[in-house]
């Protein structure tokens, strides 16, 4: 093996960073002895060709080791070795024989290293076994790519930075979108196949694809099996991330090492020429390197004690605030910075237009596992002046108890809101006395966020999302079917509020069919004209199904795939929900930065709530049934929507119920936009070409039913 010479290098910036004439490595370890950087001809080679022994006396600076190696070129294939003290004990877990990732890494070679893994491999767990581990095949371990990102000509392209009130999200796998039935894309289940879809999102009114984990991940890291058909399950989803830096390679049209990095590229300048944003959700709180019994692939090896939160009083385990085996010590100043790095580097270098955060309350955990009411990490993400334009989204709860629903510390963060999730599910299936709720929800939630000082669109509204029921399985099943998942059905919520109206699963009985039909347009209709940001999940709009599984994780098949053969099956539905899109996006008054809160234009109160019979309502005796005007004259969001009024009524009960309409005393008439009990294509209408009612006193409501009248 050749032994390569180097200069000094820079310990700035962190990674492999490529200059032209040669590449400045840069890794942080602290407590290392002895730092190797190995090179491969080909991803496929079983022993490097090359290596680089930094020497500490002159390649260290601080905790960072550095060198300057000239004439490695970009694509070159690298891997770290990094010795050190195997005291699991005191939280040190150094070993030579392993391969290690960059943490920095740009792109990552399309290889599995849990797929290739001995049957019988069992990581060191003491530190009298270290000298007893068998050599794990570290030939068929993903490699690092070096990546030169100036090569890539954007074309001007520019982050949308669109309003998060105005925004629409569409909540998408990127590989299920195009894996399927006829999504007649040249490569099924790649960024190049997503953006052959663009038209079909557009079309639909979208203005923002919020897309699962891209970042680089092992789906063969579940080994468990499908009961049915003993098929090894994968981690379809990807909350498991390798690497933060690097876009998953499997997703790649491109297979050459780093094909990837220029691919993912071309996707967002392609979906922002569409005027539609892309949104990554992200994994910061945990990795696939797992617990004590889990596999070295980077972090652990360079610096376990700093990376991870450990026991305190027994640092060989790790606490798990994720579910997920260890949980990334995110407030450590390292490791925020190493997040910070990220989330800017994906700006910089890829234009995203902002991050969902999953399991973020782990964000907010200090060292030693406690969630702090001022965290350094969500506050500097918050105000980070490169990340300042960035959606920053939360999902404010984790797996340790945390839940931090209205109060997320950090200033400007959204917020997945579950309350809308569940309120707005249990008000449409008919339960009794949820009408209050229901109500708080479609205002804004301000019960929830006007503590912190947050507007309405703060409140990230959504029926359904990856994980759960998607909306055909929430009117078509009554419970969880997650038998193929290799788990007993076990996992998975149990709390679904769904109901499957008759029958448990699919039907050809057209009355229960009709009844499902109709409840995903109240809950489509319900999404865009309540305040907030509304999230729709990819697929509810043409009844995308997972036979009953609310736990898909794990299924990278059809389970999981888009079948577009639904698409068409149910266009009127699609139809339904691009009508229903059009109308918030035309009429801002569903969509204020403001609550809600008697504010009057003349004589026009910004929101007015009703009974059935047209008076004030009884909150304490309200059930089944929801009305109220929204003040187009009072809405100080925009003058873009003429000044209409709208009236809104929702009737879940068994009976249909005659609706007293709000009086309009200036010469105007109550026109018909949308009534959910239709089933024709005239369900909805746009406001200009609304349907005047016969009768403007009254309106008889069906029962499951809701409708939307503007005033003109």
């Amino acid at each position: 093996m050749e032994s390569l010479s180097a200069n000094v290098g820079s310990p700035i910036p962190l990674g492999a960073t490529f200059y032209g004439n040669g590449v400045n490595f840069a890794v942080f370890s602290r407590n290392a002895t002895r730092v190797t950087i190995e090179f491969y001809n080909n991803q496929e080679d079983t022993v490097p060709a090359s290596q680089f022994v930094f020497d500490s006396a002159v390649n260290k600076t601080g905790d960072v080791w550095h060198a300057f190696i000239p004439g490695i070129q970009k694509g070159a294939l690298y891997l770290y070795r990094v010795d050190g003290p195997f005291e699991p004990s005191q939280g040190h877990r150094f070993n030579p024989k392993d391969n290690l990732l960059d943490p920095y890494a740009k792109a990552i070679t399309n290889t599995s290293l849990f797929y290739n893994l001995p049957p019988n491999y069992k990581p060191v767990v003491d530190k009298i076994d270290i000298s007893q581990q068998e050599e794990r095949p570290d030939h068929l371990f993903p490699k690092c790519v070096v990546v030169d990102n100036d090569e890539f000509n954007w074309e001007g392209d520019r982050p949308i930075n669109r309003p998060l009130s105005e925004s629409i999200i569409y909540e998408v796998h990127l590989k299920g979108f195009t894996a399927g039935k006829n999504a007649c894309v040249e490569f099924p289940g790649t960024y190049a196949g997503f953006v052959q879809k663009i038209p079909y999102l557009k079309d639909l009114g979208i203005t923002a694809v919020e897309l699962l984990p891209v970042f680089e991940f092992d789906e063969f890291e579940n080994s468990n099996v499908n009961p049915r058909t003993g098929e090894r399950m994968k981690n379809y989803w990807g909350y498991s991330t390798m690497n933060f830096f690097a876009p998953k390679a499997s997703y790649a049209a491109d297979k050459r090492p780093g094909g990837c990095v220029n691919e993912f590229k071309n996707l967002v300048k392609e979906f922002h020429k569409a005027g539609i944003e892309v949104i990554l959700d992200v994994v910061y709180n945990h990795t696939a390197e797992g617990n004590e019994h889990g596999v070295s692939l980077s972090f652990r090896g360079f610096e376990n004690s700093v990376y991870y939160t450990l026991v305190e009083s027994h640092k060989e385990y790790y606490m798990n605030f994720s579910g997920c085996g260890n949980t990334v010590n995110c407030n450590h100043p390292v490791v925020r910075n190493y997040i910070l790095d990220s989330l800017r580097y994906w700006v910089l270098n890829y234009h995203v237009d902002g991050f969902r955060f999953d399991l973020a309350s782990i964000l907010t955990r200090g060292t030693d596992g406690v969630p702090m009411n001022w965290a350094p990490l969500t506050n500097a993400i918050s105000e980070d002046p490169v990340l300042r334009n960035t959606k920053i989204i939360a999902e404010p709860w984790d797996a340790g108890g945390a839940y931090q629903l209205g109060g997320f510390p950090g200033g400007r963060w959204a917020e997945w809101n579950d309350r809308f999730r569940d309120d707005i599910r249990r008000f449409w299936r008919g339960d009794e006395y949820i009408s209050t709720e229901a109500a708080t929800r479609m205002s804004g939630s301000s019960d929830l966020f006007t503590i912190s000082g947050r507007s309405p669109a703060h409140s990230i509204n959504y029926v359904t999302c990856h994980d759960g029921f998607t909306m055909n399985d929430l009117v078509s099943y009554n419970g969880k079917h997650n038998d193929e998942n290799g788990e007993g059905n076990r996992d998975g919520s149990d709390s679904n509020w769904s109901y499957n109206y008759g029958f448990e699963g699919p039907t050809l009985n057209p009355m229960i069919e009709r009844m499902r039909n109709k409840q995903m347009r109240n809950y489509i209709l319900t999404l865009m004209v309540s305040q907030g940001t509304p999230m729709l999940l990819g697929g509810d709009e043409f009844r995308r199904g997972q036979q009953g599984n609310n736990n898909a994780y794990c299924q990278d098949n059809e389970i999981s795939w888009f079948n577009w053969d639904d698409c068409g099956l149910n266009s009127k539905l699609v139809d339904f929900t691009k009508k229903a899109i059009r109308l918030r996006k035309e009429h801002p008054v569903f969509s204020r930065n403001r609550f809600f809160n008697g504010y009057k234009a003349g004589n026009a109160q910004d929101i007015q709530w009703y009974a059935e019979d047209g008076s004030n309502p009884d909150w304490a005796k309200l059930s089944r049934f929801l009305a109220f005007r929204l003040s187009g004259a009072a809405n100080i969001c925009s003058d873009k929507d003429k000044n209409y009024d709208f009236f809104v009524a929702a009737n879940t009960d068994r009976q249909d119920k005659t609706v007293k309409l709000s009086t309009l005393t200036d010469g105007r008439k109550w026109y018909r936009v949308a009534d959910t009990s239709i089933e024709d294509e005239t369900s909805i209408l746009s406001a200009e070409d609304a349907e005047k009612l016969p009768a403007q006193e009254r309106y008889v409501l069906p029962s499951g039913a809701m409708i939307v009248l503007v005033a003109k």
